[in-house]
Order: C-alpha cells, then structure tokens, then sequence
C-alpha cells in the first residue's frame, strides 16, 4: 500500500515556501507532512497533502515544476527501539531506503514515518509480516 508524495522543484529565494504554501491554502489543501532537501540555489519539497491531485494542478498553476511519487506511510510506537525494529526488517531484506521524514502524533502515540525505498510493494510486505503498521492514503490524510 503506498500513498502520494508530491515533490516541487523550488528556487532557493526568499518568499518561495510562502508562494508555494499560499498556492496550496488557495486550493483547499492540507499539508500533512513537509520534508525539503536543498542546496545553495534550489530545493526539492517534498509533501504529503490531503488532496494530491488538487495540490499537483494548484502548483502547476502556479509554475512550479511538479511531480508525485509513491512512497510508504508507516506507523510505529511512540518509544525508543521502534524505528529501529523496523529499520532492521527492511535491511535484513536488502531493501534500500533513498529518504526518509517523520512526524509525531501525541493524540495517537505514534511517530508516522515516510519512506521512500527501493522496492515498495515488498518492504510493505516484510514490515507487515513484523508487525509494522503500514498506512493508506485515507488513514495518513486524515491523521
């Protein structure tokens, strides 16, 4: 099971993330998880929104050069060890993580965990047969 990551090409210049973030508020869409990689003259945005499909065409509307990916959503216990329990699953199984970004949810004592790996639908099998949960695109969204 993967869910829809939109990645933006972003110019690194003051004002850009205000543009972007504006285009998106504009469209109705919700931001649930943010991760951005950069350099000194540009930046990769990589979100995960409510409405992937209405945030691609808001962003394209806007100039911006645009892309989804499928990506993984798991989520793990709030406590040390967890993420690694779940890390040692995907190396046992020589899959390769690329990136990785988290965020916690006090309400539901989980940290949520974005991957982006080398072979999806087979991490997704090996996690959930260690009992990891894996995310649909309705459960992250609605978090």
């Amino acid at each position: 099971m993967q869910i829809q990551q939109i990645s933006v090409f972003v110019e690194n210049k003051s004002g850009r993330l205000a543009e972007i973030t504006e285009a998106l508020a504009a469209a109705n869409v919700d931001i649930r998880a943010v991760s951005i990689a950069d350099t000194s003259d540009f930046g990769i945005l990589r979100l995960i929104v409510n409405k992937p499909k209405e945030a691609v065409e808001a962003l394209k509307a806007a100039g911006l050069t645009v892309s989804l990916t499928s990506v993984i959503a798991m989520g793990i216990d709030d406590q040390p060890g967890e993420f690694a329990k779940a890390m040692r699953v995907l190396a046992d199984n020589q899959i390769g993580v690329e990136y990785i970004y988290a965020f916690v949810s006090r309400e539901h004592g989980k940290a949520f965990v974005i991957l982006r790996v080398d072979d999806s639908e087979r991490a997704v099998n090996m996690l959930r047969e260690n009992g990891i949960t894996i995310l649909s695109a309705e459960e992250i969204y609605d978090l």
